[in-house]
């Protein structure tokens, strides 16, 4: 039997619990994902820009940019970690040679594998304890919630 206890709830947390329980959950599943990227020699969101470039490879800066959500600066240091560790390269268009377009090198599509087999392996321990409409409903809530933070950003709560 798995342990279903909450890590104790803040009292300034009450009027929040779900976004507490969110924030739990998130750090958790981040800390497990870092771990397991360290096996593969990647930080985390390394994993989802290469995951963007096996769907298409040959992208431009910015089209990452776009396409994972990261700021300019965060994903900036990150190509240039995974350049200097050889998994993509990065080189002018030939339309702008501002613009840079991010291709992937043979070591780094070879981490399509192992990146799916790491994905699949931490959605298995995510749900292990739910089942399968329990995920469905999940899923659609926590999209549900992310579309109303998106819808809401930038604007300041009132109080």
């Amino acid at each position: 039997m798995s342990d279903t206890t909450p890590a104790k709830l803040p009292n300034t947390a009450r009027e929040g619990r779900l976004s507490y329980a969110v924030f739990q959950l998130a750090r958790a599943h981040r800390s497990h994902a870092a771990a397991m990227l360290r096996a593969l020699n990647l930080h985390p969101g390394q994993e989802l820009l290469l995951m963007q470039l096996f769907d298409q490879d040959g992208q431009t800066q910015a089209e990452l940019l776009e396409r994972v959500g990261l700021d300019h600066s965060t994903v900036s240091k990150s190509l240039r970690r995974m350049q200097e560790a050889g998994l993509l390269t990065r080189e002018p268009a030939p339309h702008d040679r501002r613009v840079m377009v991010v291709s992937l090198t043979a070591a780094g599509l070879a981490l399509q594998e192992p990146i799916t087999d790491m994905w699949r392996t931490l959605e298995q321990i995510s749900v292990r304890d739910l089942t399968p409409d329990q995920v469905e409903m999940f899923t659609t809530c926590a999209t549900a919630i992310e579309k109303s933070l998106r819808d809401n950003s930038g604007h300041t709560p009132s109080r």
